[in-house]
């Protein structure tokens, strides 16, 4: 597997170490600061559309601490503040205004004087009465440094802040305050948390996924250089998708970009292909064959016409019948990926089907939904795949896969799909800060499925890199769908429109 576009993930020790040798002097933590706060801000602000948008007239809580990370948080509300001249901020100093260090106190001066009139310093007891109400609240008090016991004024502002009915959006700079290497009991509790410079190691564990809410990364430029940290995990950046808006060969037709093979589909469960058919015409692949229910071909080819659709003999039950092997091994050769799965359906026949189709396959394939058994996967251990479980299909094809806890299948690559989805080869995790609770619904994994055949399809010689790529377009997708729909009233299909508009860069991302 090659290396995607990543960062590594670092421990704390690593952090601290990393900036301070890349940050010399006070006037390069100056500018890495205001980069970024300006990064935080344009974050929440792009976050904040999944719920409507900063309201009007919203105000800004900010929790300030000693240091960077306060200094942080006070230049992201000055962003804010600009972005948006009807909003205010009111700035709680966790330990006072005696205590800022030197840049945390110069970005507290450049917030009060960017609008002096609507910035207020208040005690947290006023800031936090009863009928107080915020639009958002900047966690800046912790960072990466933080070591408990944590001081218990803190600790009773932090419990204030977590059970306080009039705050709508919790953002974290960096991390949770009371989040570390050893945590407090009572840390921040986000709906965000944007990892400033580089992913630390303590907001990908379990144990604080629920103080830790969705995970962005704000690159600030600290992990360009060739010389970064290598490291056992990685965050998966949206230059991954760069290569997808490069101009195409002219000299090429449709069997240049790669041809699917797609088996899928039953009576029970009729729409999962048709979704992953059209992610995978999406995704830019020259040719797409799909194998379904023989009664739904004519349909489905008189609704998507760019799909070549086959209709197969199903069993009494409506899942797809052994006598499909035929059909897709006469067109077998054609392929040069081939995804198995999407609404197949569980019945014996069916998963025979399945296995016997994988276990011939001269071609990289992706397993999604019920090909993902133990019975089928058995058949592709010395191959190249991918397979996109979520958390119940992982459960139940682990015992296949990994032998004391390694993997066992030298070709694979797993898609794990979840909260934060992560993608291995059994040596690397990537994860992906892409994608929120709008992709909690049926028909998601479909459309990632189609997507990274699709891609697979196009370069089958990287399926590593097809599922990276395939998993951080579908986030961004889906990221775009509910800045402009919200995270309610869409339906998955809806994904696919976004799949264009997900490849035009951030214009703050660093690029």
């Amino acid at each position: 597997m090659s290396l995607p576009a990543s960062h590594p993930v670092l421990t704390c020790a690593e952090a601290r170490a990393w900036e301070k040798a890349r940050l010399t002097d006070e006037s390069l933590e100056w500018s890495a600061m205001q980069e970024a706060g300006a990064k935080v801000a344009l974050s929440v602000l792009d976050d904040y559309k999944e719920i409507g948008g900063l309201p009007v007239h919203g105000r800004i809580l900010v929790l300030a601490g000693k240091g960077h990370n306060g200094g942080d948080a006070l230049l992201a509300a000055r962003a804010i503040l600009y972005e948006r001249p009807d909003t205010r901020a009111v700035v709680v100093l966790a330990f006072g205004a005696g205590e800022l260090r030197p840049l945390a106190g110069r970005a507290l001066d450049w917030l009060r004087e960017q609008a002096p009139e609507r910035v207020q310093i208040l005690p947290a007891g006023q800031a936090l009465a009863a009928d107080q109400e915020y639009a958002l609240c900047l966690d800046g008090i912790f960072g990466f440094q933080f070591r408990p016991p944590m001081d218990a004024a803190v600790a009773r502002l932090l419990a204030q802040v977590n059970t306080h009915d009039g705050i709508r959006f919790r953002a974290a700079v960096d991390l949770p305050s009371g989040v570390g290497e050893n945590s407090a009991s009572v840390p921040f509790r986000a709906d965000f948390t944007y990892a400033t410079g580089s992913v630390k190691y303590p907001v990908l564990l379990p144990r604080n996924n629920a103080v830790v809410g969705r995970l962005r990364y704000v690159d600030i430029g600290l992990l360009q250089e060739a010389s970064a940290p290598d490291a056992t995990e990685r965050i998966l950046i949206e230059q991954l998708l760069k290569p997808l808006v490069e101009l195409r060969p002219a000299q090429s037709d449709k069997r240049t970009f790669g041809h699917l093979l797609v088996v899928g589909g039953s009576h029970s469960y009729p729409g999962a292909v048709i979704m992953a058919a059209r992610a995978a015409l999406r995704s830019g692949t020259g040719l797409v064959t799909a194998f379904v229910p023989e009664k739904f071909a004519p349909e489905y080819a008189a609704r998507h016409p760019e799909v070549m659709w086959v209709g197969c003999p199903v069993t009494a039950a409506g899942g797809l019948a052994a006598g499909t092997a035929e059909l897709v091994q006469a067109r077998a050769a054609k392929g040069t990926a081939m995804l198995v799965g999407p609404g197949m359906g569980a019945e014996a026949e069916t998963l025979g089907l399945a296995a016997h189709l994988v276990g011939e396959a001269k071609v990289p394939l992706v397993l999604d939904a019920d090909a993902l058994r133990p019975e089928v996967v058995a058949r592709v251990l010395s191959k190249p795949f991918i397979g996109t479980p979520h958390a119940g299909e992982f459960e139940r094809i682990a015992p296949a896969l990994f032998t004391d806890g390694n993997f066992t299948a030298p070709q694979g690559v797993l898609v794990l799909k979840g909260p934060l989805t992560r993608v291995t080869d059994g040596k690397k995790i990537y994860h992906s800060p892409f994608g929120g609770p709008v992709l909690a619904r049926g028909g998601s994994g479909d459309i990632l499925a189609g997507l990274i055949g699709g891609l697979l399809a196009q370069a089958p010689g990287d399926h590593g890199l097809a599922a990276c790529r395939g998993v951080v377009w579908h986030g961004r997708a889906a990221d775009l769908l509910a800045r402009a729909y919200g995270q309610v009233t869409v339906e998955t299909s809806e994904i696919l429109e976004q799949l264009g508009p997900a490849l035009k860069p951030t214009p703050w991302q660093t690029h």
